[in-house]
């Protein structure tokens, strides 16, 4: 099928886990680490060509969500923009240092740094549900000193989605309200984000000839599907509900990624 050397059983599996990921994208942000998951653990493609495959989906998946949140507000806000702008902006150099950095990096050791942060993020998500927590700094984005401290954050998450090849919202949601930003400003202002971080990454990616351009469409299109099906479940469901089984299911693939 588009001349993957996958089965069709393989490819439905693929496509199916992206629908679901989309979902979780636009619903509560850490979803479409699933897409990366899925392309690591499923076919035995390099660590490269999964990074690079997965980033050019997340490129469509940020434009759609992104007009999502547009749509029904969350980003015609003064805050929604500045966080936007300066998260987004600070994101892109560090998703062109990750994608070079990725060229060095063993297959094993990706998936330990994929592991790592699957299980890192869904122990937060756990311990948040569980304890809870407060802001550890309480940003203004149309503060200096806020947007100094975002553009720091933005190059960290960025080189850490661009050397793994998970999506902005993965990371960007959980770090956005640990500095209080409410959460359904957070997805959305991660959606933004996720653009660039995937864009410039693809670019990197595709100078080492490691985005799988078939695969890419296959994966693609039911994520797609699955962001829109996933922003409207944002706003009539409560994310919480969903929340405490992504991240059980994070917490239980870490360490078989890892291995």
């Amino acid at each position: 099928m588009l001349g993957l050397p996958f089965d069709l059983s393989l490819l439905l599996l693929l496509a199916s886990i992206a629908f679901f990921s989309g979902i979780g994208i636009t619903t509560i942000g850490p979803g479409g680490i699933f897409v990366t998951i899925a392309l690591y653990s499923l076919t035995g493609l390099a660590s490269g060509e999964v990074a690079g495959t997965a980033h050019a989906t997340f490129v469509f998946t940020g434009l759609v969500g992104s007009a999502a949140y547009l749509h029904s507000g969350e980003m015609r806000t003064g805050d929604g923009r500045a966080l936007a702008v300066v998260l987004s902006g600070s994101s892109v150099v560090g998703a062109l240092v990750g994608a070079y950095v990725n060229a060095f990096v063993p297959r094993s050791v990706f998936g330990l740094l994929l592991g790592g942060v699957a299980a890192t993020v869904g122990g937060v998500i756990l311990y948040r549900e569980r304890r809870g927590f407060s802001p550890v700094y309480d940003l203004e984005p149309l503060q200096r000193r806020g947007q100094l401290t975002l553009a720091g954050l933005g190059f960290a998450l960025g080189v850490c989605s661009g050397l793994l090849g998970i999506g902005g919202p993965v990371l960007a949601v959980p770090a956005l309200v640990l500095v209080g930003i409410p959460m359904l400003l957070a997805v959305a202002v991660a959606q933004v984000q996720s653009i660039f971080i995937a864009a410039f990454a693809t670019t990197g990616y595709v100078l080492q000839g490691s985005v799988n351009v078939p695969l890419a469409v296959v994966v693609g299109t039911p994520l797609l599907l699955g962001v829109v099906v996933g922003w409207k479940v944002a706003h009539v469901v409560d994310p919480e509900k969903l929340k405490v089984s992504l991240g059980v299911v994070l917490l239980a693939v870490g360490p078989y990624l890892a291995l």
